[in-house]
């Protein structure tokens, strides 16, 4: 069906406007060539529409494109984070055992130094006072020593007598050694073994004469004499114990005694 002639120039003048085709230049179209000019123009706007949603198309595809792959890399992203926290998580788990550990060993260090320490002193010679002098005794010493005193002082005489003899013999240069002259010869004496006793009172007589055992080794030595009915060496060990220790408690029991000689 053919449109009007002026309806045709009426829209080859509207599509002239719009492709910039002034009116004059419009009014000079007979009828084909309005619409040779309508399909042209057509064809124009149809080509910049597929262009336009080619492009819209391209940019959506690129966005979508775009999209996907910002997704991806936030997935790798979140990924990588969690195997970042698992892995701090398994670090800090390792380094909590391993300050554990070392706490551990150093305690265990700690306390194998101090049982060292506690033994190496166990065994260090140490230095005590003992009636009225100062050195220094092994621990074996000192405990050989005590127990020996501690037999005596039981009142069981014949096995003190054995103690502390075997500590003299085990013990040659001991600091305990006139004490356990002194107590060797007590025990011997509780035991009527007078002749035994007399020796070692007079070892501590004369090996430490300043010692503050020596005036009641006198003493001890003159009653061994008066036992074994040495009536003028026991006078005469009395006399000596006057002489020489003239200030002491033995002193005292020496003047009795020679009163009652006499």
């Amino acid at each position: 069906m053919r449109l009007p002639v002026r309806r045709l120039r009426a829209t080859a003048l509207a599509l002239a406007i719009v492709c910039g085709v002034g009116p004059a230049a419009a009014g000079l179209f007979d009828d084909d060539e309005a619409r040779r000019a309508i399909l042209d123009l057509r064809q124009k706007i149809e080509a910049v529409r597929a262009d336009s949603e080619q492009k819209s198309a391209d940019l959506q595809r690129l966005m979508t494109e775009e999209s996907s792959q910002l997704r991806r890399s936030l997935v790798e992203l979140q990924n990588q984070l969690e195997t970042s926290r698992v892995e701090n998580a398994r670090l800090r788990g390792q380094v909590e055992q391993l300050t554990k550990d070392v706490a551990d060993v150093q305690r265990k260090q700690k306390d194998s130094a101090q049982s060292v320490e506690d033994r190496l002193r166990k065994l260090e010679p140490m230095k005590i006072s003992w009636e009225g002098r100062d050195f220094l005794v092994d621990v074996a010493e000192k405990r050989d020593f005590d127990a020996a005193l501690a037999v005596f002082r039981k009142g069981d005489f014949a096995v003190a007598e054995s103690l502390f003899s075997d500590f003299l013999i085990r013990y040659t240069n001991s600091g305990f050694r006139p004490s356990a002259l002194y107590w060797t010869g007590s025990a011997q004496y509780a035991t009527k073994d007078y002749k035994s006793a007399l020796t070692n009172f007079r070892l501590l007589v004369q090996q430490s004469p300043d010692h503050q055992r020596a005036p009641e080794a006198l003493l001890a030595l003159a009653n061994c004499l008066l036992e074994l009915k040495d009536a003028k060496g026991g006078k005469k060990t009395l006399e000596e114990l006057l002489s020489t220790y003239p200030s002491s408690e033995a002193a005292s029991a020496a003047r009795d005694r020679l009163a009652r000689l006499k």
